[in-house]
């Protein structure tokens, strides 16, 4: 297959520079400064076996994709981008184009299929961070991701075969899912520490308001009678497969990252804002996620400092 792969941050740089190494045909949609270092210097893959210079078409725009018939599009930006994202491939790309959604949360594979008729999930676990225009990190080494993947809203087909085999032969773990939103509910439920983690200073306090977050997300998802796969599952899929570099610092999260370059922007109304949307349509109360939410809120609007807040004064207004 060839791919384009819109959203060449910390997910999409690692996953189209992982299948670019591998010699798959990969066009990178990136934006800004990210961008203009892409094509002036390629992307720069910082994996556990070097850093490598991935030379491959990028462009900010779906009008400047060489189309085919054996294209598909890895959708790997953040949930708050993904509209803005398939509105440019709705005017640009074939309508029978496979769009796989490589992203946090569960909103984005409804709004892609309400577009195009083949849309596909991936859930997604590849720690990587992306701080500098043009460069990605791989946490992970020497597997860099376990991207199993499934048709929306079920089942499997041709293009999941495909899709999957060539993650494999690039080194990515890979399965296919009959019921691959089960799983990605089980992601969303860990993300739910993702606001935590970018907004609240670090400690027991912040640990005990992640915690509570996400069992009030299991409450909201079990009320919402929606599939989920357990936490044991989850642990047995993941086993031992993605190993921590020992020569990176631990940073943060999607979120963290988000805060922590000032995009002035972060995904959490689709992570804890997911639980609180599904709490109020199932009239389930979601204080803590409601508290998650605003917290992250303020830090992103106001250009507040990562984890400067105090975790222990949102525990005990709750």
């Amino acid at each position: 297959m060839r791919y384009v792969v819109y959203g060449a941050g910390a997910v999409g740089g690692v996953v189209g520079g992982t299948l670019a190494r591998a010699g798959h045909a990969v066009t990178l949609v990136a934006r800004g400064a990210h961008l203009e270092a892409i094509r002036a210097e390629g992307l720069v893959l910082d994996a556990g076996d070097g850093r490598h210079r991935i030379d491959t078409p990028a462009t900010d725009t779906a009008a400047e994709v060489r189309w085919t018939d054996d294209t598909v599009v890895l959708l790997a930006v953040k949930s708050h981008q993904a509209s803005v994202a398939l509105a440019d491939l709705r005017a640009h790309a074939p309508a029978d184009v496979p769009v796989v959604c490589a992203t946090n949360g569960i909103a984005t594979e409804a709004a892609a299929l309400r577009l195009f008729a083949r849309t596909y999930a991936v859930c997604v676990m590849l720690p990587a961070t992306h701080l500098e225009p043009g460069v990605v990190v791989a946490s992970c080494h020497p597997t860099p991701a376990i991207l199993d993947i499934g048709r929306f809203p079920g089942g499997t087909d041709e293009t999941t075969a495909a899709v999957s085999a060539d993650l494999g032969v690039a080194g990515i773990a890979s399965e296919e899912r009959d019921d691959i939103m089960a799983l990605k509910r089980r992601k969303l439920v860990m993300n739910l520490g993702n606001g935590v983690d970018a907004s609240f200073a670090q400690g027991e306090a912040a640990d005990e308001l992640a915690q509570r977050a996400q069992e009030e997300g299991e409450q909201v998802l079990a009320a919402a009678g929606l599939t989920v796969v357990t936490a044991a599952e989850d642990r047995a899929r993941r086993g031992s497969i993605l190993q921590r570099r020992t020569d990176l610092e631990r940073r943060g999260g999607s979120t963290w990252q988000s805060l922590t370059r000032g995009t002035g922007d972060s995904e959490i109304d689709y992570l804890a804002g997911e639980v609180v949307l599904q709490g109020r349509l199932h009239g389930v109360p979601t204080p803590v996620n409601d508290a998650v939410v605003a917290a992250t809120r303020l830090l992103t609007a106001t250009g507040g400092a990562p984890r400067s807040l105090d975790a222990g004064e949102v525990l005990a207004r709750l």
